[in-house]
């Protein structure tokens, strides 16, 4: 199981950090599709240029697929847990004597501590598992602030001259004008 999230977080680290190829660099664009100066680079191309502005902007797609998929083995593992679990209280519903407890606090029943364990195990599991992908938000988080653009975002971030508040003697008034 854990090969295969490390395999994953591999792969995607590999796939993101493929480079453009020499041909891919030499031939700039313009959005027309029509072939621009090769010597004198354009603005497109200084900027695409820049793995600042990319990492973020790519980056935070794949931390979210991350927190996703960390969230979805943490949900796996659960299963795993509650099944055992279940199976552990079916055994209990059977006799009364059958979740006898020792002096060292283990089931004496074997199958019964077994089952006890198991659940254990796998709920530690989904508690990494879903450390893991609060780790892989709050990084998505803090990638999508940092790819904010100051100027190019929606007309109503931070509100600039829509939002007016009045005071009026027993509270205040709150105007915003939104535009259709």
């Amino acid at each position: 199981m854990m090969r295969h999230a490390t395999m994953l977080v591999l792969a995607l680290s590999l796939m993101s950090a493929v480079q453009t190829l020499e041909a891919q660099r030499s031939a700039v664009r313009r959005y027309d599709a029509t072939s621009s100066d090769i010597g004198r680079p354009t603005a497109y191309a200084v900027q695409r240029g820049s793995w600042r502005r990319e990492l973020p902007h790519y980056g935070k797609w794949l931390t979210a697929a991350g927190t996703v998929a960390l969230t979805v083995f943490a949900a796996r593992e659960h299963r795993h847990s509650r099944r055992n679990w279940d199976a552990l209280l079916t055994i209990c519903r059977s006799a009364d004597a059958a979740c006898a407890v020792g002096s060292d606090g283990r089931y004496l029943r074997s199958d019964a501590e077994l089952l006890y364990q198991r659940s254990r195990v796998f709920d530690r599991r989904a508690n990494r598992w879903l450390l893991g992908a609060q780790a892989s938000l709050l990084v998505t988080t803090a990638l999508f602030i940092i790819d904010l653009r100051p100027g190019q975002g929606p007309d109503n971030i931070p509100f600039p001259g829509d939002l007016a508040v009045t005071p009026l003697p027993n509270g205040a008034a709150v105007g915003m004008r939104v535009a259709f």
